[in-house]
């Protein structure tokens, strides 16, 4: 591991920081090779329920890659091809995640920042949060899942503006566009995601499983559908103890007491 990606569990909540302030956290290769090892980890881990991805420093999510290791890390086509492989698994990884996602965006969210969120389920940041994916600046290719996975969220024509333009956009108007979920105060974000991943972890982790699994299958070519798996999961949740305590909970006015089985 390295010391620009930072890990921590508090209870059921898991978080993933980028830590390198001084270029408004910019990824290296080893660095995304880290969070592939981290969020690995994170999933397979029972006591996790939620995990939130953030950057260090107050002022970036992730601006993007780490330009001053392009000649080390993507000089020549073999490079690029495998850390482009090693960015696809990671949001790939992220995407599927067993459990919520939930990107804390404070700043600066650039490039593959803006990748890395829409492979979270959740997205909330600052009023004082820029977005921008600069690929027609540098003359880099974007892949279909890329593109594909901005689309599903913005539309085609935002992510063509997007694309297009190369521009910033601000807080305000990835709001409008629904690239983020909620724009809080600057100072408010740390706060209102660490909330919102509370009433998640709170929630019954199959039911909140299983959605996430058939909101991914709605997003998915038709052909590929598993809609008999997506009856499974609404069964698991019928046939579960968490369902029995749900009802007891309602009707006796308490707090459940969900363990996910």
């Amino acid at each position: 591991m390295t010391d620009k990606i930072l890990t921590e569990q508090s209870g059921e909540i898991a978080r993933i920081i980028f830590n390198q302030p001084e270029k408004r956290n910019a990824v290296s290769l080893e660095m995304w090779e880290a969070v592939e090892a981290a969020a690995t980890r994170f999933a397979a881990d029972d006591s996790v329920r939620i995990l939130i991805l953030s950057g260090a420093g107050g002022k970036a999510f992730v601006s993007g890659a780490d330009v001053s290791k392009f000649e080390s890390e993507r000089a020549s086509a073999e490079a690029v091809a495998h850390y482009n492989a090693t960015t696809k698994r990671v949001y790939d990884l992220i995407e599927a995640f067993p459990k919520p996602t939930i990107a804390q965006i404070d700043g600066f969210c650039v490039g593959g920042g803006v990748a890395l969120s829409l492979s979270c389920d959740l997205r909330i940041c600052g009023e004082n949060s820029q977005f921008a994916i600069p690929a027609a600046k540098l003359g880099l290719g974007y892949g279909f899942e890329g593109i594909n996975r901005l689309v599903n969220v913005v539309g085609p024509s935002f992510a063509k503006e997007i694309f297009f333009t190369a521009r910033r956009f601000d807080a305000e108007e990835a709001r409008m566009m629904g690239l983020v979920n909620r724009v809080v105060p600057a100072e408010d974000v740390g706060r209102v995601a660490q909330e919102t991943a509370e009433m998640i972890a709170a929630n019954a982790p199959m039911t909140v499983a299983s959605v996430k699994y058939i909101v991914g299958q709605t997003v998915t070519d038709e052909s590929k559908r598993d809609l008999a798996e997506c009856a499974a999961r609404v069964k698991a949740c019928f046939d579960s103890a968490d369902y029995i305590e749900g009802r007891r909970a309602f009707l006796e006015k308490r707090k459940p007491n969900f363990v996910g089985a």
